[in-house]
């Protein structure tokens, strides 16, 4: 079954060429092409005084050609000399003008060739310094949370998976606009800037060693184009997807989604909740916004509820993770609390609070 504007896009991805490019999170530093700007407007400043100073003083100086040296003769010297080129046509002769080569022309030429050569140095340093951040980077990268799709859906699932603990170097956003990437860069994440749709893309982001993906794309036919390439380079990480038409919900789960959200139902479901009981639209409100009132998290078993019923922990447990089953607190199935169990709970909103994360995937 494809979905309409499936043959486009895949069509438009092979037309289109993206610049598949990786960039960290922003550092304060000013941009090479300013930095070369500056440096560039303090040479000329400096040749320009260089050779108003000669012109000053020019009954100092010597021509080999007319004797004289007028305000051409005195830019063309102050550019031989601050280049170390030195033709020696035209030479100081007064003491005056040697003693002003000597304390003024001359730490103008250390200061010209300075800005010359340490723009050119800064440059390449500057450029071999973000490849080698890069390649620590890769290296270093391991059970990371890659996000595809930089809009609202995409900017709330990693605020709300950060609340929880998690790293922003431990996140990776791939989105194939370049101000979305920017707007990531700037907030701490990496970013790459491509067409998630195209596994090459993809391996940029090191997908293939990621823990878990989420794609909050703007179209439910990407999302499961996404789903079909994430899950052909990583067959172990957890795939969490978002999509706008409920009946596209199976065919993302048969691309390889784990969990599927349905994001306008769910929107329309909380509407409809905050009609019936606006209270009640508050606390589900709450439960979904992580770091704050209640929180939804999951945890182990520990040794002192082993033995235990449901309702005899200290904390409020709504599910129990038992196996591959998700069962409810009231489920008779439970009987007793298993070692190798996860609990569901709600609990008060802590700078404590972690959501430990799956170890097995659900059905």
């Amino acid at each position: 079954m494809k979905l309409p504007g499936q043959d486009a896009i895949a069509r438009n991805a092979d037309e289109r060429h993206v610049t598949h490019q990786v960039r960290l999170p922003k550092r304060e530093i000013e941009r090479p092409i300013r930095q070369v700007g500056k440096r560039l407007a303090m040479a000329i400043f400096v040749l320009v005084a260089t050779a108003f100073i000669v012109y000053a003083d020019s009954e100092g100086y010597n021509d080999n050609s007319d004797g004289s040296v007028d305000l051409l003769d005195a830019f063309y010297y102050a550019t031989v000399t601050l280049s170390t080129t030195g033709y020696g046509d035209i030479t100081p002769v007064s003491d005056a003008a040697r003693l002003t080569n000597i304390f003024v022309i001359t730490p103008l030429r250390v200061l010209f060739l300075i800005i010359l050569v340490g723009t050119t140095l800064e440059v390449l340093t500057e450029r071999t310094r973000e490849e080698w951040r890069l390649n620590r980077w890769r290296a270093a990268l391991r059970e990371h949370t890659v996000v595809v799709g930089w809009g609202t859906k995409g900017r709330s699932a990693v605020q709300t998976v950060c609340a929880t603990g998690l790293r922003k170097e431990q996140v990776v956003v791939v989105d194939p606009s370049s101000k979305a990437i920017e707007a990531a860069t700037s907030e701490g994440y990496t970013g790459v800037i491509g067409d998630a749709t195209r596994s090459d893309v993809l391996l940029r982001a090191e997908l293939q060693k990621a823990r878990q993906i989420i794609i909050s794309t703007a179209r439910d036919d990407t999302a499961v184009l996404v789903a079909l390439t994430a899950r052909q380079l990583n067959r172990g990480a957890k795939i969490v997807a978002a999509v706008r038409e409920e009946e596209n919900a199976p065919l993302l789960k048969q691309s390889g989604a784990d969990v599927v959200i349905t994001s306008a139902s769910a929107a329309g479901r909380l509407l409809g909740l905050s009609v019936l009981s606006p209270a009640a639209g508050m606390v589900m409100e709450d439960l979904i916004q992580q770091g704050s009132g209640l929180d939804i998290a999951e945890r182990p078993v520990i040794k002192a509820e082993v033995g235990r019923g449901v309702r005899e922990t200290e904390d409020l447990v709504v599910s129990v993770l038992r196996g591959h089953r998700v069962l409810g607190y009231d489920d008779p199935s439970i009987g007793r609390l298993q070692l190798t169990d996860r609990l569901i709970t709600i609990v008060r909103a802590t700078p404590s609070t972690k959501i430990t994360p799956e170890t097995k995937h659900l059905p």
